[in-house]
C-alpha cells in the first residue's frame, strides 16, 4: 500500500513478529503493547481440503520458536579460588563441548535454508587472535591499521568481472548480511530519486519492505506469477498510478520461498514502454542466494551492469558457504557520491550502513573464491539443481504436491501436518508451504533419509482419512499439486 512506510511506525519484538500480534498495517504508535514472548499472529491461509475434498479456509497461527529465555546459557561471576581449581575453565570447556554435540546433530539434519555448510576454513585459525576491522570505505585506508582491505577489494573486483562492471565504475563493499545490502542499495536508489516510489513483488525478501519503513518511501506491492516471478502486468498498473514520479525497483534473483528469478529484461521493457527513460529508474537486483548461482547456468538470463541497473547484493553465506553472515554489494561508482561523507575521526569516507565492519569475512570469502574459482561453483551448481530435480521427482512419484522452478535448487512442497518434524528438519515454511534448498552439502543421501522419515510421518498423519493433505494449488498451480482435488 502506497505511503504504507510513512503511515506505519511499528515496534518490531525480538523475534521478529510485531507486538501485540497486530499486523504492520494495522499496529501505530498508540497502540503499542509490550512485548509478549509467547505472542503468535493468526493469519489466514490459502484453501486446504478436508475428508469430502471440498477447498476450506482454516486459519493457521504464525508458530514461532521457544522463547530462549528459557535455555539461555547464564553469564556468572568466578569464584574467588577459581584461578587455583580451574573449576570455571572446567566448567565453560564442559558447556562448549555440548554445544558442538549440538552444531553437529543440527547441521545433520538442515534442509529448509539456504546455507552452505560444506566448508573447511582451518587454515585461518591463526587469524582469529586478531580484531580485523574494514571500518569505512573500502577503497581509502582509515588510521586504523588491522584491516583486511586488500582482500575485501580483491574480492569485490571478481563479483565486478561477475557483474560485467569495470574496476573504475563501480563501488562496492562486504557487508555484514545480504539484509545489510538490500538496505544499501535501495537507500542508494532513495537518494537518486529522494521522491521516488519502491515497486517490489509482494514475496520479495521482508528486509525490502523493512527499508520501506526505515526510509519512509512510498511503497507499492506487486503482485506475482503462481511461479513466484513478478507480475509485470501488475507491475505495468502500479507504475502509471504514480507516473509523475521516478521509480526504484527490487528485482529479485530467486525469492525467498520459491526460488523464482524475476523478468529482468521484462522489467526494463515494461518500465521504457510506460515512459520511464533511464534516467528516471534505479534497479536493485536481490541476489542473495541465486546472484551467483545464475551466471554458472547455461542459457540463464543474465545480471549484468551492462543493462540499466543500479546495483546488485549477493550473500556470501549462502551459496560461497561462509561461517559467519556476510554478504556483497556492487553500484555504480557514481551514484555513492549522493550519500557518501568524508569523516575525519576514520580518515576515510563513510558510504556504508554500518560504521565497523567485520575483517575477517572478506578474508573467508577470498580465501574460497580463489579455492573453487569459476569452474568449481560451476560444478557445484549443476550438482544442486540435479538433486533438486531428483527431490521434486522423488516427491511427486510418492503422490506429495512439489514444485520446481526453472533456474532453482529451492522445492517446494506440502508442509508437514507435525511441527516437531518440521523443527527437526529445520523447514522454512509459509501458509501450507514448505521448502528445502537444495546446496553443496546436501546429498542425495541425506534427500533420501528426509524422504523417507516424511513417508512415515504421512502415514500417521492421514492414516484415519479424516484429515487429507492441503491443497496448494493456489501456491503452485494444479498441475504441480497432489491434493485430492487436483491429482
Amino acid at each position: 500500500m502506497v505511503g504504507s512506510g510513512v503511515e506505519v511506525q511499528s515496534t518490531m519484538s525480538i523475534n521478529g513478529s510485531l507486538s501485540n500480534g497486530k499486523s504492520a498495517e494495522q499496529l501505530t504508535v498508540s497502540g503499542v503493547e509490550s512485548f509478549d514472548p509467547a505472542t503468535v499472529v493468526p493469519e489466514p491461509l490459502p484453501p486446504v481440503v478436508d475428508s469430502n475434498g471440498e477447498e476450506v479456509v482454516k486459519p493457521r497461527e504464525i508458530v514461532l520458536g521457544k522463547n530462549v529465555h528459557t535455555t539461555c546459557l547464564e553469564v556468572t561471576e568466578p569464584d574467588a579460588d577459581d584461578e587455583s581449581t580451574g573449576d570455571k575453565d572446567a566448567y565453560m570447556a564442559s558447556v562448549l563441548a555440548r554445544y558442538r554435540k549440538t552444531l553437529l546433530e543440527r547441521t545433520k539434519h538442515h534442509l529448509g535454508y539456504p546455507y552452505n555448510l560444506d566448508f573447511d576454513y582451518g587454515a585461518l585459525g591463526q587469524l582469529q587472535h586478531f580484531s580485523i576491522n574494514n571500518l569505512g570505505d573500502p577503497f581509502i585506508e582509515s588510521n586504523y591499521g588491522v584491516h583486511s582491505r586488500q582482500f575485501e577489494v580483491g574480492v569485490l573486483d571478481w563479483f565486478a568481472r561477475l557483474w560485467e562492471i569495470e574496476k573504475d565504475d563501480y563501488w562496492g563493499y562486504i557487508t555484514n548480511c545480504g539484509t545489510e545490502g538490500n538496505l544499501h542499495g535501495i537507500l542508494v536508489g532513495r537518494e537518486v530519486f529522494p521522491d521516488g516510489v519502491l515497486y517490489a513483488s509482494k514475496e520479495s525478501h521482508y528486509s525490502v519492505f523493512k527499508a520501506a519503513r526505515m526510509y519512509r518511501m512510498d511503497c507499492e506491492k506487486v503482485g506475482t506469477l503462481v511461479t513466484g516471478e513478478i507480475d509485470c502486468t501488475d507491475f505495468k498498473t502500479k507504475l502509471l498510478l504514480h507516473k509523475d514520479k521516478p521509480a526504484i525497483i527490487n528485482v529479485n534473483i530467486g525469492t525467498t520461498v520459491k526460488g523464482a528469478v524475476d523478468d529482468l529484461d521484462l522489467v526494463i521493457q515494461t518500465l521504457i514502454e510506460n515512459g520511464f527513460s533511464h534516467d528516471r529508474f534505479y534497479i536493485h537486483c536481490d541476489g542473495a542466494l541465486f546472484g551467483l548461482m545464475m551466471p554458472f547456468v547455461k542459457k540463464a538470463p543474465k545480471v549484468s551492469f551492462k543493462k540499466p541497473i543500479g546495483s546488485v547484493s549477493v550473500s556470501g553465506h549462502k551459496f560461497v558457504g561462509c561461517p559467519m553472515p556476510c554478504g556483497i554489494q556492487i553500484t555504480r561508482l557514481r551514484h555513492i557520491n549522493a550519500l557518501s561523507r568524508n569523516v575525519e575521526y576514520l580518515a576515510s569516507r563513510d558510504a556504508t550502513i554500518m560504521g565497523s565492519r567485520n575483517g575477517h569475512a572478506p578474508i573467508f570469502l577470498w580465501y574460497t573464491l580463489n579455492r573453487k574459482g569459476y569452474k568449481g561453483f560451476q560444478k557445484e551448481v549443476q550438482k544442486c539443481l540435479r538433486n533438486a530435480h531428483y527431490l521434486k521427482d522423488r516427491l511427486r512419484e510418492a503422490g506429495i504436491s512439489a514444485m520446481l522452478n526453472e533456474l532453482s535448487s529451492t522445492v517446494v512442497f506440502e508442509r508437514p501436518r507435525d511441527e516437531e518434524f518440521v523443527r527437526m528438519w529445520q523447514l522454512a515454511c509459509e501458509g501450507n508451504m514448505a521448502h528445502i534448498v537444495v546446496m553443496p552439502n546436501v546429498t542425495v543421501e541425506k534427500l533420501d533419509y528426509f524422504l523417507n522419515e516424511l513417508a512415515k510421518g504421512r502415514a500417521i498423519w492421514y492414516k484415519d482419512g479424516i484429515e487429507q493433505p492441503p491443497c496448494l494449488a493456489v501456491d503452485v498451480g494444479n498441475e504441480n499439486c497432489s491434493c485430492a482435488v487436483h491429482k
